[in-house]
């Protein structure tokens, strides 16, 4: 691939897309009533999963993009916690006390700021107000740095199967510019303590794009992290957008890679991964073969959601706590950001949900082609048209962005099967986005696409 079609398409601000339409589409006019009416029939869909979002943190890491408070008191995490229990409460006494739950994850924010019996009891919690699968997973996002063994306990005591660490980088230079020291050692002993407690799946996640970050420094960053055996790693590129995360100012604009450096970054820590054992994964996660992840990559059932690429299969998601989204039949609810808002209508005994989408007919067809562009670089659109009851037509016809896609080389059409080229994945962002009917007309500044 030209260095002139990287910096085309490298350079473009394009969603994630972990959902359609995405959260910029989001609008006010959807809320608690909506909201109420898709629990009310949310166990008639079959088993759901469960977000839990912790937006607490003791230092600020400066690349971060989540909605999270500093504090170095305990008190706002408790009575944070007592809030979302009796959110628990409210979302399941109106979706009816039934509903069976297939996964939970915990993310932040760091989940494991809360101690120990805090979080046996928000388990508890959960597991009184919803109908637990016999073999249900239970994820947390977890921060190397502040994992003392009592946790560790206390997780492997509930049930959490999986775990995901937040590494970035094991660079000294790249971590003191993104305000985040974390040695190799720290995240050795929180592995070898997660291992000893049961959990059987650990996740990596690393970051390429980050000031004064070199491809040598990614290089030696995967070969440490190798060393402790994870399942599976998650890549992100640094998303610098400082009009909306003010931290991110503290970070030095011209230390930051350029997109034809970002993009040898990516494929230089894809490469090294692979050279280790691990299968690549989609746009930016890697499993060993014989990962969960890795056999769902294999036959098709990749699914993709607001954690990035999963083996989850549910169609609902409950989300619980500040700022964080679920996912109906009916389409997505967001909870109110602000932490007080947030607590003042659950208090009042009022869902707290500040925005949402509902979706249509269309929306729906979108979000599969895009789904599957996402995990299989491929869609047949006649086949996923057909099933929802719309021909193809109005897909491609007049689809500029499309055509230059094809123009380009990067994507392929034979008969109504669209293809990314293989070696023009890393841009799967940009042939989703031709797909997107509301891209261009937010008004949202979205991270890079390599």
């Amino acid at each position: 691939m030209s260095d002139d079609l990287v910096a085309k398409y490298g350079d473009a601000r394009l969603p994630r897309y972990t959902s359609y339409p995405t959260a910029p589409a989001f609008s006010a006019t959807v809320g608690p009533d909506e909201y109420a009416a898709g629990l009310a029939n949310i166990g008639k869909a079959g088993p759901v999963s469960v977000y839990l979002h912790v937006p607490f943190c003791r230092s600020m890491c400066w690349y971060c993009g989540c909605h999270t408070t500093i504090t170095r008191q305990d008190a706002p995490v408790v009575e944070y916690l007592d809030v979302m229990s009796q959110e628990i409460e409210l979302v399941s006494f109106t979706a009816g006390n039934d509903v069976p739950v297939r996964n939970v994850h915990f993310g932040g924010g760091t989940p494991t700021i809360m101690k120990p019996q805090e979080f046996s009891a928000l388990m508890g919690k959960l597991r009184s107000a919803f109908a637990f699968e016999a073999d249900a997973s239970v994820a947390v996002e977890i921060d190397p740095r502040t994992l003392a063994a009592p946790m560790i306990d206390a997780l492997g005591e509930n049930g959490v199967d999986r775990a995901s660490l937040g590494v970035q980088s094991f660079d000294p230079i790249v971590q003191a510019a993104i305000n985040r020291l974390q040695s190799f050692e720290q995240t050795e002993a929180a592995v070898v303590g997660l291992r000893s407690a049961g959990v059987a799946s650990i996740n990596f996640d690393l970051i390429y794009g980050l000031p004064k970050q070199t491809v040598q420094s990614c290089v030696e960053t995967v070969r440490l992290a190798v060393e402790l055996r994870p399942e599976r790693f998650a890549v992100f590129g640094y998303a610098h957008i400082p009009a909306f995360k003010k931290h991110q100012r503290l970070i030095d604009e011209a230390s930051l890679p350029d997109a034809k450096q970002r993009n040898e970054q990516a494929e230089a820590i894809a490469e090294e991964l692979q050279q280790a054992g691990y299968a690549r994964i989609g746009l930016d996660h890697f499993a060993l073969p014989e990962d969960q992840l890795a056999l769902a990559a294999r036959n098709g059932t990749m699914r993709r959601n607001f954690q990035g690429y999963t083996t989850d299969d549910c169609d609902s998601l409950i989300g619980l706590g500040a700022s964080a989204i679920g996912r109906l039949p009916s389409g997505y609810m967001q909870n109110h950001v602000p932490l007080g808002l947030y607590a003042e209508r659950v208090a009042s005994g009022v869902l707290p949900t500040a925005k949402g989408y509902l979706l249509s007919g269309e929306d729906k067809l979108r979000a599969r082609i895009i789904e599957r562009l996402m995990c299989d670089f491929e869609v047949d659109l006649g086949r996923v048209s057909s099933s929802s009851g719309f021909d193809t037509g109005f897909l491609v016809e007049r689809n500029e962005r499309l055509a230059d896609l094809v123009a380009d080389g990067v994507v392929t059409i034979s008969g109504e099967r669209i293809l990314v080229s293989r070696d023009a994945r890393f841009m799967v962002r940009a042939v989703a986005a031709a797909f997107d009917a509301y891209f261009g007309s937010l008004g949202r500044t979205h991270s890079k696409a390599a």
